[in-house]
């Protein structure tokens, strides 16, 4: 039932605030233009600062990259929520895309996020619920009344998360080989 809601949702063009694998998070479509936009808004963030964006599978990954290297799987397949920055992203609004012609993505570990994604057929979004240079909210009740009013749909989930951290972020320097930890 919960996941039928906040599927209307998405398919409607919202914005959703969700329990994620690392925080509570704001979502919607990755490929709407005007979602995009009203995250940046709601999130006070400047345009030029990457959103990560989850999927649910492997296969959903392979769908909306070009290129998935060999040095990346095992971060990939980690039980620690890994963000990678891929090139040559495909499917996405432009506003999501980084100059360099990267996207953040992560393979959720939250089944709910799973079945959700899954269902939806596409990627989402999924920046933490806060006002931009503010704490990240791991629990509800550290949520800003300015986002809990600024989303279209609040799920009605608590976040099971225990560990109280951010995804790590990395990305395989092209020149070297190497991945490198952008934030760990």
């Amino acid at each position: 039932m919960i996941i039928k809601k906040t599927l209307d949702h998405l398919f409607k063009g919202h914005t959703i605030l969700y329990p994620t694998d690392t925080s509570w998070g704001i979502g919607g479509d990755s490929g709407n233009d005007t979602v995009v936009q009203k995250i940046f808004n709601l999130k006070n963030r400047k345009n030029n600062k990457a959103l990560i964006c989850l999927v649910s599978s492997f296969e959903m990954l392979e769908k909306h990259v070009k290129i998935i290297p060999n040095e990346l799987i095992k971060f990939i397949n980690s039980d620690h929520p890994t963000t990678i920055i891929f090139d040559n992203p495909i499917g996405f609004s432009p506003l999501l895309i980084n100059s360099d012609n990267t996207i953040a993505l992560r393979i959720t570990k939250n089944e709910f996020c799973k079945k959700l994604i899954k269902n939806f057929g596409r990627p989402i979004i999924s920046t933490s619920a806060n006002i931009s240079k503010e704490a990240t909210p791991y629990e509800f009740k550290s949520i800003s009344k300015s986002i809990l009013n600024g989303v279209d749909f609040i799920v009605p989930l608590d976040n099971n998360n225990k560990t109280q951290k951010v995804s790590r972020i990395i990305k395989l320097n092209k020149l070297t080989g190497r991945v490198e930890f952008i934030r760990k």
